[in-house]
């Protein structure tokens, strides 16, 4: 083990408040870089009790902001920073900080008096190599930081996100006061959480300790809600307890018994009601619980169809019904938050919510999940097994089956949500269900115990419908759905704005020439002043080839206004946005695109893209995201799934990059194209997709059409201070226009960081 010890750079000391500690390596850290400290990875970290330790250079007593920059070479990381009060370091105790490549990461945080030492865990137990730029503490006033904390719930805390400072200080207070807890330790658990939440690959056991209960209303405030109710709904738990053990039961029975809200009932078939096991626990609860009778529902069974005449029996009495398999526990507030937001969408139809997994008795793998997402369901049951079923709308759709048991549940979905309007739809962004987890269990399960993608399911539900599809099963992960073309394939016309860079300009168009197997397509390049020798020979050779033209756009640099003109010079039935920076990976791209771009339902379409290091550029446009919008995924490996396996499945988005987008011509024109006044050069995608889905349309995202991009080459960076107020022009407006949008992203969850582009919990 090798001990080093270290200074760090700090700005000039203001005051004697701004304070680095002195930092030794003491746990499995290993200096790879004897001979420059400042070297990138200057460290490794080998093991998870990898951290630094100081005594000397400590901070002073109060609230400080804490800066930290790490360069490393993980997907993501976050920095661990725990105090020593005299009595060790206790993890339970340490905050936490999202730390970014080439960023300085800040937070306030609470300097407790006694402090002995501090330790810093650089990759919070990760194995990788890093090195510590910056690590310091800049002494604050309370009054200050308060100030601070409170615009933060502002962007970053879903219950707070645009009230603005004096609402969220008159939020806490009000709260306080019913709640009995001062409103400073309401403030600062809150931000706290905005942290921890914001930490990639955040440990799920620390975030249900410490940010959950924020989330989820106290006792007290359940009682309060439930009173405020003036409807309220009926639900029906359905068991499938089939070869399950009397234990499982047990957990999903007691989880019932424990609801904050009691209109709930326990379908419990004659056959389950026979097994000697379940009726003597059964017997048991009833004798320890006197009120659970009431909530017992037990109907005989009289054959195969016992199951549908079981519901049609029960559809006047129940507003809803759930299949949970014995094991699943449902969350303390589950059948509260479904009720609250049954009242708050009386048309809801069908209700679900976010679930993790029970794994030797800990909650883990939590599955935060989209509103609804139509393309996403064609990929993979998304919705799990914590969904509620309007009684009524399920008598249409299930078969005469004898058992719970045989229910596929993508299946009944798919044929559930058809034709289903979109508000009808609701998502839950709470944990309602602790699902059974066991290692026997397959990803083709499709029964009520499994996680449920089925192919069968996906090919019978899309020729009902008279589709024209292919779809295959991706092992392990979902089903993929390719859209034939029709016989005639549709022009497409793709528009490359440009200017000198040659080297980036000729690959791209030889590239898409060479490896692109779509029949029908042309490229408008679209020459904005360039004047460089070598580009402007290029330019006029390329004219000669058959598929290209070149037009002359000889006004200063507006990237809405070159496509606009662009667009208004081709007459094909697809418009292609694509930069000057792009390289096709696989032949198939451009087919891919255009199968999803001349569905009738589905408004921009875009692609997979890749830095030239394999890492992940593009992956769709998640809102919000830094406070406007941002990249999901970025910098994630080629070869990750993502969260939830995202990075693999098809899927609806609100927005996706014109680096390279397609859509339909009629609908381009249909929304005035580009905005060229206010947005000319950042945003406009965006601005373009929110336009079209706000017409009704779906955005579409397909990892199966893949591309190199080097991101924005051409144009540079907002660098001057000409570029820097034009850049804040573009984002003002931006928020102005689309500011409900940027607070909620149905393609994203609440739980979800808005700080980073890495789906990890906030």
């Amino acid at each position: 083990m090798t001990f080093k010890t270290f200074f760090l750079e700090t700005l000039p000391l203001k005051l004697g408040l701004n304070t680095s500690p002195r930092l030794s390596s003491i746990g499995m850290v290993k200096c790879s870089a004897d001979d420059d400290i400042s070297a990138i990875f200057s460290w490794e970290s080998t093991g998870d009790e990898a951290y630094f330790h100081s005594e000397k250079a400590l901070p002073r007593v109060g609230f400080n902001m804490l800066e930290i920059e790490i360069e490393h070479d993980q997907t993501s990381a976050a920095a661990g920073i725990t105090f020593d009060r005299g009595n060790g370091f206790d993890r339970r105790n340490t905050i936490y900080l999202a730390v970014r490549r080439g960023r300085v990461a800040k937070r306030i945080c609470y300097v407790p008096w006694g402090i002995k030492g501090i330790r810093l865990e650089p990759l919070s137990g990760k194995k990788g190599s890093f090195s510590i730029r910056r690590f310091r503490f800049i002494w604050l006033t309370p009054r200050f930081a308060h100030s601070r904390m409170l615009r933060r719930l502002n962007y970053a805390d879903r219950h707070f996100q645009g009230a603005g400072e004096r609402k969220i200080y008159t939020a806490l207070r009000q709260e306080s006061q019913e709640e009995g807890v001062n409103w400073r330790r309401l403030l600062t658990a809150y931000y706290e959480g905005t942290f921890a939440r914001g930490a990639p690959n955040f440990n799920y056991a620390l975030w249900r300790e410490q940010i959950e209960p924020l989330r989820e209303p106290s006792n007290n405030r359940v009682s309060i809600a439930i009173e405020k109710l003036t409807e309220h709904s009926n639900f029906g738990i359905a068991i499938a307890s089939q070869g399950a053990s009397i234990d499982d039961v047990a957990t999903t029975v007691d989880s019932l018994i424990s609801q904050r809200y009691s209109r709930w009932y326990l379908l419990v078939t004659a056959e389950q009601n026979a097994d000697s096991d379940i009726q003597a626990l059964l017997a048991q609860r009833l004798e320890q619980h006197e009120d659970l009778a009431a909530h017992l529902l037990i109907q005989p069974s009289d054959g195969d169809g016992a199951f549908y005449n079981w519901i049609t029996s029960l559809s006047d009495q129940l507003d809803y019904i759930s299949v949970l398999a014995a094991g699943d526990a449902l969350a303390s507030n589950a059948t509260y938050h479904l009720a609250a937001h049954s009242f708050q969408h009386p048309d809801a139809a069908l209700l679900y919510g976010d679930e993790d997994r029970r794994i030797d008795g800990e909650r883990s793998l939590p599955n935060f999940k989209p509103e609804w997402n139509a393309d996403l369901l064609l990929s993979v049951n998304y919705m799990g097994r914590a969904v509620a079923f309007s009684s009524q709308r399920l008598l249409q759709f299930i078969q005469p089956i004898k058992s719970f048991e045989d229910v596929d549940l993508h299946a009944l979905l798919l044929a559930f949500t058809d034709a289903l309007p979109k508000e009808n739809i609701q998502h839950v962004a709470y944990i309602i269900l602790h699902r059974r987890y066991s290692d026997t269990t397959s990803a083709a399960e499709l029964s009520p115990n499994g996680p449920g993608y089925s192919r069968s399911a996906v090919s019978q539900f899309l020729k009902e419908k008279n589709a024209d599809v292919v779809v295959s099963e991706q092992i392990g992960v979902g089903c993929r759905v390719q859209w034939n073309l029709p016989e005639t394939p549709p022009s497409v016309t793709l528009l490359i704005p440009t200017r000198d860079m040659v080297h980036m300009l000729r690959p791209c168009v030889n590239r898409i020439l060479e490896l692109t197997d779509y029949p029908n397509f042309d490229i408008i390049i679209l020459d904005n002043q360039s004047s460089d020798p070598e580009a402007l020979a290029y330019l006029n050779d390329i004219e000669h080839e058959a598929r290209v033209r070149v037009l002359r756009w000889n006004h200063p640099f507006n990237y809405s206004a070159v496509n606009n003109f662009g667009a208004r010079h081709c007459q094909s039935d697809i418009i292609g946005l694509v930069n000057n920076d792009i390289e096709p990976i696989n032949s198939g791209w451009l087919t891919e695109m255009v199968s999803h771009a001349i569905r009738p339902e589905i408004g921009c379409v875009g692609a997979k893209l890749y830095y030239p290091d394999d890492t992940l550029q593009h992956a769709g446009v998640i809102l919000g995201l830094g406070g406007v919008a941002g990249h999901a995924h970025r910098f994630f490996p080629r070869s990750e799934g993502g969260f939830q396996n995202r990075l693999n499945h098809i899927q609806n988005l609100s927005a996706v990059t014109a680096a390279c987008l397609l859509l339909r011509r009629d609908l381009f024109e249909m929304v005035g194209g580009l905005e060229e006044e206010h947005l000319p050069v950042a945003y406009n995608d965006v601005d373009l997709c929110l336009k079209v889905r706000e017409l009704g349309y779906r955005n579409l995202w397909t990892p199966f059409a893949e591309l190199y991009h080097h991101e924005s080459v051409s144009r540079g960076a907002d660098d001057n201070p000409a570029k820097k107020a034009r850049a804040k022009r573009e984002v003002d407006y931006f928020r102005g226009r689309w500011a409900d949008q940027l607070l909620h992203d149905p393609a994203y969850n609440p739980n979800l960081t808005v700080s980073f582009e890495d789906f990890s919990l906030r």
